[in-house]
C-alpha cells in the first residue's frame, strides 16, 4: 500500500494489457501523432467531476474558500494567490463507522495506527434502538464533513452516500479498520440489515433536515480487497461478494421503507477494474437488478481491462462511474494519463478524485499538515485537474478520438468542442483532425484559446490566445510533460 491504496505495478499491468490485446492508442508520447475527432461515435453524456469528502472535509469542511475552490469555477484567493475553482459537481459523503460511547459495557476498538482525522463519527451509536429519533442516534456527529456536503450542495453539486466500514458495533471485533485477518468478512451476519438501515435513515435525514438528496447510495468501499486490517490506518471492512448480495437486497428494502424509492443504488467501489468486473459478474440477475450504477476505483493505474468492465456494465444497461482515483504523483501527469485511459477504454460518465486535500505529498491537489491540520502547498496536480474539470462540463457529449493522448467533448448548443491532451513523454506535435464536423470556424480568424500546465516549467493553467485553425486542422506543439486544453468554437456536427 502507498498511503491508502495498493497501486499495481505499471510495468506488469502494461504487459498484461498488451497480452490481452488492448494495446493503447494512435500515438505514442514523444512521437508526432494525428488524432481524428469523430462526433459520430459518442461515449455518453458527461455527468461531472467529484471528490470524496472524508477525510479532508473532516478537517476543513466548514471553510467557504475551499467549498468555492472545489465546487465552483470562481477565482478563489488562497494563501495570497488567485486559483481557478475546479468546478466539481459531485460530492461523495462517507458515512462514518466510529463513536466513542459505551453500549452495554462494550466500546469501539480502534486501530493504534489510525489518525484522529480519519476516524469519522457515525450516527447510529447504540444498537438497542433503531428509531432515529431516539437517543441511540447522534445527529450532531460529523459536523465538518456534513458542513462540506451542504456547502457543495448549495453550490450545485449532486451527491452520493457511501461507507468505508459499517459502524464499529456491527463488526465482529468492534474495530472499524478491519479484522485481524484482512481476508475475513468483518461485518457480522446479523447486522446486514442494520448496516443498510443506517445508510437509508441517514439518506432520509439528509433529505429532510440537511437539504441534501443523495442521488445514489453505495454501502461498500473496496469490499473485496484483503488489506482492511485491525492495525490499519483508516476505516475499512472486507465484505465478500455473497455478503454484498445480502446487504444490497436489504438496502433496497430499507430505502423504500424510508420513502426513498427514487434513490438509486451504486456498487461496489472495488479497488481495480479487474476486481470490479469479477465482483459484478459474480452477482446473480436479482442482485444486478438492484444496482443502477457500477462504481469502480482507478487504483490499477495504467493497467487493467477497462474495456472489458465497460462492455459488461453497459451490456447490463448500467451507469458506470470511476468513483475514486488517487495517486502519489504531485505533478498530475500520472493522473492525466490515467484519466485519458479511462476516457478511451472505461468510458465512464463521471470521474472523482479521492482526496482533493491530503497530508501526504503528491496525493492531493492541496497538501495539509497531518499533525497541525494546517492547509499548505498547492500541488501542480491541482492545475492539471483544472485543465479537465473546468472545460469538460456536465451535459457535454464525450466523442471518440481513437487515442489515449486526448479526450474530446462536444456541446452542440454552444457549438463548442473541447479537447484536452497530455504529453507525458518527450516533445512532440499533435495534429487534431476535425474534418468529420460539418463546420469548424473557431474564433476570430480561426483563433483557438488554449490553457497550458507544464509541471516542470512555469505554466500553471496558463491561458493563451496564440493558436489558430488551419481549415479543419489544429496543429499544436507539446513540450515534454505538457497538458493543454483547447476550446474550438463555431463547431457544427
Amino acid at each position: 500500500m502507498i498511503n491508502r491504496r495498493t497501486v499495481l505495478s505499471a510495468a506488469g499491468a502494461a504487459a498484461a494489457r498488451a497480452a490481452a490485446g488492448t494495446a493503447l492508442g494512435t500515438g505514442v508520447a514523444g512521437a508526432d501523432a494525428t488524432i481524428g475527432v469523430n462526433p459520430g461515435v459518442s461515449h455518453g453524456t458527461w455527468e461531472g467531476w467529484g471528490t470524496s469528502l472524508a477525510w479532508w472535509a473532516n478537517v476543513f469542511g466548514d471553510r467557504d474558500d475551499f467549498a468555492d475552490l472545489f465546487f465552483t469555477t470562481r477565482t478563489v484567493t488562497y494563501n495570497g494567490a488567485a486559483l481557478p475553482g475546479l468546478g466539481m459537481n459531485i460530492a461523495r459523503y462517507n458515512l462514518g463507522a466510529s463513536s466513542w460511547n459505551s453500549v452495554n459495557g462494550e466500546r469501539m476498538v480502534a486501530s493504534p495506527n489510525i489518525p484522529g482525522f480519519k476516524q469519522i463519527e457515525g450516527f447510529w451509536q447504540d444498537w438497542n434502538n433503531e428509531d432515529p429519533n431516539s437517543a441511540a442516534w447522534n445527529w450532531s456527529a460529523d459536523a465538518k464533513q456534513r458542513a462540506a456536503l451542504v456547502k457543495a450542495t448549495q453550490r450545485g453539486a449532486i451527491s452520493e452516500l457511501f461507507a468505508n466500514s459499517p459502524m464499529w458495533w456491527m463488526c465482529h471485533n468492534h474495530n472499524p479498520s478491519g479484522a485481524a485477518d484482512a481476508s475475513v468478512t468483518n461485518l457480522q451476519p446479523w447486522n446486514h440489515r442494520q448496516h443498510a438501515h443506517h445508510l437509508a435513515v441517514t439518506a432520509r435525514r439528509a433529505r429532510d433536515q440537511w437539504g441534501v438528496t443523495f442521488r445514489t447510495v453505495d454501502p461498500f468501499n473496496e469490499p473485496s480487497s484483503n488489506y482492511w486490517h485491525a492495525n490499519g490506518t483508516q476505516e475499512g471492512c472486507h465484505i465478500d461478494a455473497t455478503t454484498q448480495r445480502s446487504v444490497l437486497a436489504h438496502l433496497r428494502t430499507e430505502l423504500n421503507r424510508q420513502g426513498l424509492s427514487g434513490t438509486r443504488i451504486s456498487a461496489s467501489d472495488e479497488t481495480s477494474y479487474d476486481l470490479a468486473r469479477t465482483t459484478w459478474n459474480s452477482f446473480d440477475s436479482t442482485t444486478r437488478s438492484l444496482v443502477n450504477q457500477v462504481n469502480v476505483h482507478g487504483y490499477q493505474g495504467t493497467g487493467g481491462r477497462r474495456d472489458l468492465l465497460h462492455n459488461d456494465v453497459r451490456a447490463a444497461g448500467k451507469v458506470l462511474w470511476n468513483s475514486e482515483h488517487g495517486d502519489s504523483d504531485g505533478s498530475g501527469l500520472h493522473t492525466a494519463r490515467c484519466l485519458l485511459l479511462d476516457f478511451r477504454w472505461l468510458k465512464p460518465t463521471a470521474w472523482c478524485y479521492w482526496q482533493v486535500m491530503d497530508p501526504t505529498a503528491g496525493w492531493g491537489a492541496i497538501r495539509y499538515d497531518g499533525s497541525t491540520l494546517r492547509a499548505g502547498a498547492v500541488e501542480t496536480k491541482f492545475y492539471v485537474l483544472a485543465q479537465f474539470t473546468r472545460h469538460i462540463r456536465p451535459g457535454m457529449r464525450i466523442v471518440d478520438t481513437g487515442s489515449d493522448l486526448a479526450v474530446a467533448a462536444y456541446d452542440p448548443g454552444a457549438r463548442r468542442l473541447v479537447i484536452v491532451a497530455a504529453n507525458t513523454g518527450a516533445a512532440q506535435t499533435l495534429t487534431f483532425d476535425l474534418s468529420r464536423f460539418t463546420q469548424v470556424s473557431g474564433g476570430s480568424g480561426g483563433l483557438v484559446p488554449r490553457w497550458s500546465t507544464v509541471p516542470s516549467g512555469g505554466d500553471r493553467y496558463t491561458h493563451r490566445q496564440d493558436t489558430w485553425l488551419s481549415g479543419k486542422v489544429l496543429r499544436v506543439p507539446f513540450s515534454a510533460g505538457q497538458v493543454q486544453t483547447f476550446q474550438v468554437d463555431g463547431v457544427v456536427q
